[in-house]
């Protein structure tokens, strides 16, 4: 028996190795629930402030009470208060968890004095928040000397800190984040910034699927190794570029389910978040309570999907985006609890939890601690992490 067993490590040695290399588990950081994407030109130091101010002002206007927001969006009576005064006291605390200062679709083809001057400014300004980091232009021929140019600048002039993160947009090759992974060790060279990581925009059909008939989303992640942390969903793009009208493009069409499947897939085991799209419905006007009705459902079918993060375009998108985000976690706390505490040993739940169950209770409890649904007073989090399957946090 020994024998054998010696001969299937030696057989399996390289399946281990290449196991281990390409499926790291969770990296052991939070996750934002958003990212909020402001146009270079429209960024500055005051930028985060307004946004909380225009958010709460929006609150106030459209959803005044708790017992008016709860009409609006239907909450539950039971969550009503609780989600409302949580979701004020974030718009007051940390309206925006991630912010990227955005180069591409959102600021669009300038001269090159102008994004020069655009890229030195917002260098200059960090925003305080939690994460933070630009999107540039992509890689591609048209584009790819200006976008190279807009990082060198913003690198050159900025002081990196933890949660900086960089997004790639209209990712088409697995080339692309190999070439990706060089211009940034280049300038981590030129600048001594600390390691560099990227997101990777999935908003092309070549990024789900190549011409040679492989899901290239795969090895792009495995191409970028652990300097890639997300996978973004690009609603408009993606959809747009499958010939989807754009009365129907849309966060919930088929084509974004399925390649967000493919997306969750990919990313599945490797530490590289999923963040779903956005909606380009705004609350503006006098449509207001429907767009609320809509981002609402919308983030709420994201959770429930499995898919943590999404892209919020207006202030007035943060209430409902934390409102969504409140109510899930809200609602399902008790039951998570009972069923983590059942299987730790301590009282009955009515479930008999398998340990890969365990796992995502564990680490649905630690997320609504982190983004503010649930009070660490609330469960004893001894060992929650090591439970999640949660790696010691980076560094």
């Amino acid at each position: 028996m020994d024998d054998l067993l010696a001969e299937l490590d030696r057989r399996l040695a390289a399946a281990d190795a290449a196991l281990a290399a390409d499926y790291r588990g969770d990296r052991g950081v939070r996750q934002p629930i958003h990212t909020v994407y402001v146009p270079a030109d429209r960024y500055d130091v005051r930028t985060v402030g307004d946004w909380g101010a225009q958010a709460r002002a929006a609150l106030d206007e459209y959803g005044g009470s708790a017992a008016d927001l709860a009409k609006v969006l239907d909450l539950p009576a039971e969550f009503a208060d609780d989600v409302y005064d949580r979701v004020r006291a974030k718009l007051e605390r940390e309206p925006i968890e991630d912010l990227r200062i955005d180069f591409e679709d959102g600021y669009g083809n300038r001269p090159d004095d102008e994004e020069d001057a655009a890229a030195i400014a917002a260098a200059q300004a960090n925003p305080g928040t939690p994460f933070y980091g630009l999107r540039i232009k992509s890689l591609e021929a048209p584009t790819r000397r200006r976008a190279v140019r807009t990082l060198d600048l913003f690198l050159k002039e900025a002081t990196i800190t933890d949660g900086f993160v960089i997004t790639l947009p209209k990712v088409t090759s697995v080339e692309q984040v190999e070439a990706m992974v060089l211009v940034l060790e280049t300038l981590e060279q030129q600048y001594g910034v600390p390691r560099l990581k990227f997101e990777i925009q999935v908003e092309t059909p070549q990024a789900i699927l190549g011409a040679d008939g492989t899901a290239l989303i795969a090895r792009m992640v495995k191409a970028g190794g652990d300097r890639v942390t997300g996978l973004h969903y690009g609603t408009y793009d993606y959809s747009a570029s499958l010939g989807v009208a754009a009365a129907y493009q849309s966060m919930e069409h088929p084509v974004a389910d399925h390649a967000k499947d493919v997306m969750q897939l990919a990313a599945a085991g490797t530490g590289v978040f999923v963040s779903d799209g956005s909606t380009n419905v705004l609350p503006v006007g006098d449509a207001v309570h429907d767009a609320w009705r809509l981002h609402f459902r919308l983030v709420r079918r994201s959770l429930a999907r499995g898919i943590y993060q999404g892209w919020d375009m207006h202030p007035a998108q943060l209430p409902t985006r934390f409102a969504a985000t409140y109510l899930f976690y809200r609602e399902g706390f008790d039951q998570a609890a009972r069923r983590l505490r059942a299987y730790l040993g301590h009282g009955e739940s009515g479930y008999l939890d398998e340990p890969a169950t365990a796992v995502a209770l564990a680490g649905f409890v630690l997320r609504g601690i982190e983004c503010g649904a649930i009070d660490e007073t609330e469960f004893d989090t001894t060992g929650l992490a090591k439970l999640a399957r949660r790696a010691v946090p980076e560094s």
